[in-house]
């Protein structure tokens, strides 16, 4: 472990637990695309339900509470959602350092500030290209083909 790492972990461990209490925190982009990766973490293991699972997400954030909204309705909510739960919004920047900061919030909640995307439908599928045929683009780009007839040469 590198000398500074526990103060980062804390840190973290602070922010992953009152975003799930508090559903909204705001902060800086760096913290919140850290915060973000925990937090979609600990709903899996809230989704997962057992009590390994139980465990591992009380180990790592602070307050019972904390765990019990984890396991009852932030599982509830994303039943149906494989990832993704939660969206950062970038917003200002901070007066004193010019830090840009962004809310980082669950999705499909009251009062969001902004609502989330529709599943987009999957591409239409493609027939592959054979990869032998001979394109018009290099066709055109190469110009009249320029053939040689051995006889007329001479030799």
């Amino acid at each position: 472990r590198a000398p500074r790492c526990a103060p980062r972990v804390h840190a973290q461990r602070t922010m992953v637990s009152q975003l799930v209490k508090h559903e909204r925190i705001e902060t800086t982009v760096a913290k919140a695309k850290e915060v973000r990766r925990k937090a979609d973490q600990m709903v899996q293991l809230g989704k997962d339900g057992t009590l390994d699972a139980a465990r591992r997400a009380s180990a790592f954030v602070r307050g019972d509470d904390v765990v019990h909204k984890l396991f009852t309705e932030l599982a509830y909510r994303y039943k149906d959602r494989a990832g993704g739960y939660t969206r950062l919004l970038r917003t200002r920047i901070r007066i004193g350092d010019a830090a840009p900061m962004a809310y980082i919030e669950f999705v499909d909640r009251e009062n969001e500030l902004r609502e989330a995307k529709p599943a987009t439908p999957p591409p239409p599928q493609r027939v592959p290209l054979d990869p032998w045929a001979k394109s018009r683009a290099s066709q055109q780009w190469a110009g009249p083909k320029v053939t040689m007839n051995p006889k007329s040469e001479g030799l």
